[in-house]
């Protein structure tokens, strides 16, 4: 099948769909919808037409490009077009979440799959409330039962909505928690000269101990402060 035939329809479904769209996936959409051609579609011609698709939206006259996100592919508005969109929809899209909530989830992003009494066991808290939130919201999932636990505890995993919503096709793509603490150490540096040792500390920390070891690390505004019980009142 030429490309010329299938570049227009795998716009389309694209541009329709709701979700992000693999590579497998359309090409079954793709053969089901011209189903009456012998010449079926490949799965290297439908990557390299998302290949010309790509490098056509990348002029500046277009608004949107083709990004691959949630493990497929989407059309997404530029990012110096997001003001402007976010006056047409506000907040109607944004995900609200609690501090606790975000600690939550940056757990399970890092050491997933991982049980709820683990999480507990890094953040100090009962985190039932939270670990509901994010499966209600769909940023996480069941992912199966640690077999080798008593009691055989759920395992929870980050989500393709998770992935999708920020950006991602996969756990490995997540900043590397020593990149993000010595980021964080450089603005302490110029910022706030106070707290340099404090960020000197977690840094050798880091380095001296394997990235599985190390928990993320908590907002900078609950450094020093006690978390709260998982009350989130926030509304998705």
């Amino acid at each position: 099948m030429e490309l010329s035939q299938i570049i227009p329809h795998i716009e389309a479904l694209i541009f329709a769909s709701d979700k992000p769209l693999g590579a497998a996936e359309l090409v079954e959409l793709i053969n089901t919808a011209l189903g009456f051609i012998e010449d079926r579609a490949t799965e290297d011609q439908v990557n390299a037409a998302i290949e010309a698709i790509n490098e056509k939206y990348q002029l500046e006259f277009y608004a949107f490009e083709l990004r691959q996100t949630g493990g497929g592919w989407q059309f997404l508005t530029k990012p110096e077009y997001h003001k402007t969109v976010a006056l047409l929809n506000g907040t109607k899209f944004i995900k609200r979440l609690s501090a606790a909530s975000l600690e939550t989830l940056a757990i399970i992003a890092y050491k997933q799959p991982i049980s709820k009494g683990e999480i507990e066991a890094i953040r100090g808290v009962n985190c039932d409330y939270a670990v509901s939130k994010l499966l209600e919201k769909e940023l996480v999932e069941i992912s199966g039962r640690n077999e080798n636990a008593v009691g055989h505890p759920l395992l929870y995993s980050t989500s393709k909505s998770f992935m999708d919503y920020f950006g991602i096709n996969d756990a490995a793509d997540l900043p590397k928690i020593n990149e993000v603490l010595l980021e964080e150490a450089m603005k302490a540096t110029v910022l706030n000269p106070d707290r340099i040792s404090e960020f000197e500390e977690t840094v050798e920390t880091v380095i001296l101990t394997t990235e599985e070891e190390v928990p993320p690390p908590p907002p900078a505004e609950n450094i020093g402060e006690p978390i709260q019980d998982e009350e989130d009142d926030s509304d998705s």
